[in-house]
């Protein structure tokens, strides 16, 4: 499960994220993730708690997004959501196109407990 491996890089961020900023605790991290990502939402969620055990991200809340894919058209150039399973152009029909999101995964904001006062890090 290669998810643990990401979710440890995730929370090795964060807590980077939090002592930077001297937080005494993460609330809460919000992800979004594409569903070309190669990371499965559900696993990366049972492997949070793993990966959080004795961090300054243990307990906090793991809010995951899915994001759309979008797809630029080599032919009409526009950009267009897809499926995952079907990359073509939604305006003309071409198949000749480049992913421009939905295949990533980005850690979006965290919430840290500091001295008391929670304060949003984008």
């Amino acid at each position: 499960m290669h998810e643990l491996a990401v979710c440890q890089a995730l929370i090795d961020q964060v807590t980077g994220i939090a002592s930077s900023r001297n937080a005494r605790e993460v609330i809460e991290i919000n992800v979004q993730i594409g569903p070309l990502s190669g990371v499965e939402p559900h696993l990366l969620q049972q492997a949070f708690s793993v990966a959080s055990a004795g961090t300054l991200a243990e307990g906090a809340a793991l809010n995951l997004t899915t994001m759309p894919v979008q797809v630029r058209c080599q032919q009409c150039h526009r950009v267009t959501t897809a499926l995952p399973s079907r990359l073509v152009c939604g305006h003309c029909g071409d198949w000749r196109t480049r992913v421009v999101s939905g295949d990533d995964l980005l850690l979006t904001t965290v919430e840290l407990s500091t001295a008391g006062i929670p304060s949003l890090t984008h």
